[in-house]
């Protein structure tokens, strides 16, 4: 990472003029599984990647904060005692909307300087690797640092959610911005997104001979637009007609109650969530027993639901999964909130090569855009640099 540490710094001192006063930075993430049930306060089990991206900060004299980055030209400026969500827009509306989001939580910002933030990355954005996160969570630890905030990582994960809702317009959970602040080298985030209770769970991917393919289809998604919120305003509708306050209080064996009262949609959509649930429970069981080699079939089970049952999939990420498996992958699914962004496979590290090379020769047959292959390892979350 030490090439994106120099760009960080080096893009802050031809911004502002001055050098910043630290760096810090914070992990995109993949979600192993778990996927639309974080904001049903349901499990997760995401985990940080070594794709990060890096904040360079820099205090002021005044009660001006300035934003920067190496993606866009613009150097966007304004006052602490104007920042409220409705004049923020674009991407800075991450940065400062965690400033903001800061006094949703008690930081009191009525004496503390302004700040000079300057933003590099290389998490790739719309993939579904959680870019947004990254920048919320590397911002949200810098702030804390810099202004002496004295609040815990979980209470930041809170303020990036925050943020991303509020001051971005996306009505995502929190299990990003926990995998971003909370993850660990080969482990797992296990989240229970009701009780925000954490615990790390081993992957030992190295050890067993295994490596996470990521399948970046190219195709963009946003969080901010009509069917990621749609799908929630569904969830929240099953739940409402079931009579409970999230479908975390649902378990399998409520499933055929529900078919009776939900109409078809409604149903699969809880249907999805209620058997993610269950898939992310094994999924830390089989792990915790057996190991990764063990859990091919849930990942590939997590995947036909949100293709079929949640329909968030594209013919992308289909093709990706099931070229993937067929080339000998242990498991695959698409990964984060759908309308594009990328896939995971569980491979063996021999045979890596052969199923990279059949996913880019799938696509090319399909008349698709070339997809990006990479592999990712678990890694630490945010930190000062």
């Amino acid at each position: 990472m030490s090439d994106i540490r120099d760009d960080a710094r080096t893009g802050f001192t031809t911004a502002f003029g001055h050098e910043p006063d630290g760096l810090w930075s914070a992990p995109g993430r993949v979600n192993l599984i778990g996927e639309h049930t974080d904001y049903n306060e349901g499990f997760v089990l995401p985990l940080a990647i070594d794709r990060r991206t890096v904040v360079a900060v820099g205090l002021r004299e005044d009660r001006v904060i300035r934003v920067a980055s190496d993606f866009a030209d613009e150097v966007v400026e304004i006052g602490l005692d104007e920042l409220t969500p409705e004049v923020l827009t674009g991407w800075p509306a991450y940065p400062l909307g965690v400033a903001w989001a800061l006094t949703e939580f008690g930081a009191d910002l009525s004496a503390v300087p302004g700040l000079d933030l300057f933003i590099v990355s290389d998490v790739p954005v719309g993939a579904g690797l959680s870019s947004s996160a990254a920048i919320e969570s590397a911002v949200a630890l810098g702030l804390n640092d810099v202004w002496q905030l004295g609040l815990d990582r979980r209470t930041l994960a809170r303020v990036g959610q925050r943020a991303e809702n509020v001051a971005v317009g996306a009505p995502t959970g929190i299990m990003d911005q926990s995998a971003s602040l909370l993850g660990a080298a080969d482990h797992a985030v296990f989240l229970d997104c009701r009780t925000l209770e954490t615990e790390l769970v081993p992957l030992g991917l190295a050890e067993a001979g295994l490596a996470l393919l990521v399948i970046d289809t190219g195709v963009k998604h946003s969080h901010a637009t009509g069917g990621y919120g749609e799908r929630r305003e569904a969830c929240e509708r099953g739940a409402a007609v079931m009579g409970v306050s999230s479908l975390r209080d649902l378990t399998v064996d409520d499933l055929a109650r529900a078919g009776d009262l939900l109409d078809d949609v409604t149903f699969r959509r809880v249907r999805h969530v209620v058997t993610e649930n269950q898939r992310v429970l094994d999924t830390v069981a089989v792990l915790r027993a057996d190991g990764a080699e063990a859990i091919g079939e849930l990942l590939d089970a997590s995947h036909r639901s949100m293709r079929d049952d949640f329909e968030i999939s594209v013919p992308e990420l289909d093709l990706a999964v099931e070229t993937a498996v067929q080339a000998g992958a242990i498991g695959a699914r698409m990964t984060g909130g759908g309308f594009g962004g990328a896939a995971i496979a569980l491979v063996r590290i021999d045979d890596l090569s052969r199923i990279q090379v059949a996913v880019d020769n799938a696509f090319g047959e399909h008349a698709f855009g070339q997809p990006d292959t990479f592999v990712v390892t678990a890694s630490e979350g945010a930190a000062r640099n």
